[in-house]
Parts: C-alpha cells; structure tokens; sequence
C-alpha cells in the first residue's frame, strides 16, 4: 500500500487473505465468519488504520472526500466560533464541507468524535486538544496521507502541525502594560484545568512580567475558574484579600467576563484590568476593557491553509506555527493605582 493512500476494504482483506465481503461481514456483523476470521479481520484493521466508509454510498471508492472534521472545547465560546468560520470561509474554495463537534474539553468524548469523523473518512481532521487525551492512535492515519491539525493547544503522541497563539508573550505583554500604570498587586485569575497548555503558557507570561519587574510572586493573588460564575466568585476573593490587587489579569474571555460582572456587582470602578483574548462589546463596557487579543481569523485561516498544503502533497516535517498576539488599549488597563494603595 503507499504510504500516501488511505487504507481501504480491499486493503484489509489481503492483509488477511479473504475477500472483501468477508471483512465486511465481519465489521458489519451482518453474516458467518468463524471466530479466528473474525481476529484476523480485526487485527488487520487495527494494523493498517482502516476505518470504514459511512460516505461510501456518495464517494467512489478512492475518490475524493468532501468534508473536514473539526473538534473544538466549547461550542458557545466565541473565540472557536471565529476560528470556525475562517477553516469554513477558507475550505469552501475547495468545495469542502466542515463537519463540528464539541469535546466539552473531555479526552474520551473527544476520542468519540475523532472516530466518528474518521469513519466518515474526512479529507481533514483539526483538533483542540483536551487535557489528558493521547493522539497516538491518530498516527496511523496521518502516516496514510490524512491531515491532522492541532489547534490552540499542541496535542500528545504525535507528530503533527500545531496552529497556536502566543499566549506567553501575550501574557507578558498585558501584564507589562499593568506594571507601566503603577500596579505591583496584581491578581490572576485563571481557567481550569491548571494543566491546560493555554493557561500554563499564559501564567508563565505572568510570571515572567512580574519578575522582570522585581515583583515577587504571590500565589494568594492567583485564582482559577471553569466558567463566568467561578471567575466571579475568584474575583470577589481576590477582592475581599486584607491586601487586595489594584489590577487583575484574566486568563482567557470567559474569566474576563465574570471579572468585569463581579467588578460591577461591587460597584469598584477603581480596580485595572486586562484580559487575554476579546469580548464582545469590550468598548461598551465602562471603562471600555483593554485586552491582549488573539487573531481568531488568522488562527483559523492558518490551519486550514496548512491542512490543505498537506492534502495537495506537503509531507515535509510538521511544524509549529504562532500567531502573534496585540494589545487594544481601550481604558481598563490603563486605571492608576488607588491613591491609598500606592508604596
């Protein structure tokens, strides 16, 4: 078989040695097989990756496929939605469809849905990894020709192009611009879990900023979060320290929307903050929020450009790319330091 060809039925059953009915018996259940058919079949298939067809009836058989599978964390985060629309807006030239689904950040439900889009025999799978999943078992199937993406986050036990954001420059970057402003008290509040790469990447930024500036690190000051109801309540922990932060940094969208709602339950328009990726209506909010913001277009736009080169031949070494990140300056980031809290 070449190592550039998808493994099919055919493939399988002179593995074995059978016809392909055979194999198709045996996968679909559906006539006799003697038990060690049935072992050979499956130990073939695991070997060489195959997965059956579920398009079979629309697709020839080595013909082309049309859809790109796509598995991202949360479906309602806007920040995947707009790298969504850029793989759709990029593949659609190529008259590929995307097919979504979302992990929940769950290693086993995203595992689920790789093998469900892998059975359907996608032309391109792009994954945000989950914290603790293992990707060996896409090897496989990237060694037969299909493209396999990691997005926002490297994925674990394989080898493949990773499209990311520059989240500890990013990070430093924001935090930077807080020490600028006078601020020395600044809290953290971050998204869970702790191992997630985006956020272990984006507390280093924090880190570093505040050591480059001889600020010594206080863990007291370092909250975590999973959604906007639990960014509220790190923030009013932060706030109600016996020496609380005069800023807060936010780890990602979603914590920074629980900051800003706690900020304003409190009635404390005195504390700077910014946050790591946009919001929606930032330059409504009073005063308007000062982000590190990421490219969504062009984190999407890249992956699906790179995935196509991979289709169209590429199988040079995979790579890491980085989409640098920007600072908006709008208001929030820029608030002095309370006079009674100043050193």
């Amino acid at each position: 078989m070449a190592a550039n060809r998808r493994p099919t039925l055919a493939d399988v059953a002179r593995e074995v040695g059978v016809s392909a009915k055979t194999v198709s018996r045996v996968l679909n259940e559906d006539g006799p097989a003697s038990a060690q058919t049935r072992e050979q079949v499956l130990a073939a298939v695991a070997k060489l990756g195959f997965q059956p067809n579920l398009m079979a009836r629309n697709i020839r058989v080595g013909g082309p496929d049309t859809t790109i599978g796509l598995v991202i964390p949360d479906l309602a985060n806007p920040f995947f939605g707009a790298v969504a629309r850029a793989i759709e807006d990029t593949v659609r030239e190529r008259g590929l469809t995307l097919l979504m689904g979302s992990s929940a950040d769950d290693s086993e439900r995203e595992r689920a849905l790789t093998d469900k889009f892998l059975a359907r025999r996608v032309s391109i799978l792009i994954v945000v990894p989950s914290v603790g999943a293992d990707h060996s078992h896409l090897k496989s199937h990237r060694t037969a020709g299909l493209p396999v993406i990691f997005l926002d986050r490297p994925g674990v036990g394989l080898a493949t192009d990773s499209i990311v954001s520059s989240n500890r420059a990013g990070a430093h970057d924001g935090v930077t611009h807080l020490i600028a402003h006078g601020h020395r008290r600044i809290g953290f509040v971050g998204d869970l879990p702790p191992k997630l790469y985006t956020r272990r990447e984006r507390q280093a930024g924090y880190r570093s900023a505040l050591q480059e500036a001889d600020i010594p690190y206080d863990r007291s000051l370092v909250t975590n979060a999973h959604d906007q109801r639990g960014a509220e309540t790190a923030t009013a922990q932060l706030l109600g320290l016996a020496d609380p932060p005069t800023a807060l940094f936010a780890g990602n969208n979603i914590m920074a929307l629980g900051i800003v709602a706690e900020l304003a339950r409190s009635k404390r328009k005195d504390v700077a903050v910014v946050a790591f990726d946009d919001v929606a209506l930032a330059e409504a909010l009073e005063p308007a929020l000062t982000v590190v913001a990421q490219d969504a277009e062009e984190i999407g736009r890249t992956a699906a450009t790179t995935a196509l080169t991979r289709l169209d031949g590429d199988r040079s070494r995979a790579r890491t790319i980085t989409v640098p990140t920007h600072l908006i300056v709008r208001g929030s980031g820029e608030l002095p330091v309370p006079a009674l809290q100043e050193a």
